[in-house]
């Protein structure tokens, strides 16, 4: 194959992708070198850099996918936007903010920042799959660690946790926790 019939190859498969895809299910589906992948994706990724572009292609959660470019969203979000019934209400969202900048957290832990029970965010949480039990913190009564999935990082278009937002001084005392 020669380069651009590597990259059309790659195009039409992030294309039919829903969701991101890794480099590994890349290699498996085409039969292609990670070489020649990376190579083609990072040509791809300049090809689409181009102002008159409607997509682009991004690495999320470690895979890759092609998503519509920021500035077209306005355009796209009516008809293309996730329902109402998928949103996250706001003490959903300060749990899950809660969760990843605090990972492994304990529900205990999670209380104790929020000031309320979190009972009812976690389960929400774990059944939209953007947290999951990740272990037991070694004390007393060893109760559930949780942290974020591939879903979060997905849902929120992050390689990995570390691209989460940096908190200010004010919002990293918040999330510390006390004892």
């Amino acid at each position: 194959m020669e380069l651009e019939k590597e990259e059309a190859l790659l195009e039409a498969i992030l294309f039919l992708e829903s969701s991101p895809i890794d480099l590994g299910s890349l290699v498996k589906t085409t039969n292609l070198s990670k070489e020649v992948i990376l190579n083609s994706i990072e040509n791809i990724k300049e090809k689409l850099a181009d102002a008159d572009r409607g997509l682009e292609l991004s690495e999320i959660g470690g895979g890759y996918q092609l998503i519509p470019k920021i500035e077209y969203w306005e355009y796209l979000k009516v008809k293309y936007g996730k329902k109402n019934e998928n949103r996250l209400s706001r003490a959903a969202i300060e749990t899950l903010s809660i969760i990843a900048y605090s990972q492994p957290i304990t529900r205990t832990e999670i209380e104790n920042i929020r000031g309320v029970s979190a009972d009812g965010m976690i389960r929400l949480l774990i059944s939209r799959k953007l947290i999951k039990e990740v272990g037991k913190k070694d004390t007393l009564g060893k109760p559930v660690t949780y942290g974020t999935t591939q879903e979060f990082l997905t849902l929120f278009k992050l390689k990995s946790i570390s691209d989460l937002p940096k908190l200010s001084d004010t919002d990293t005392k918040r999330f510390e926790l006390n004892g």
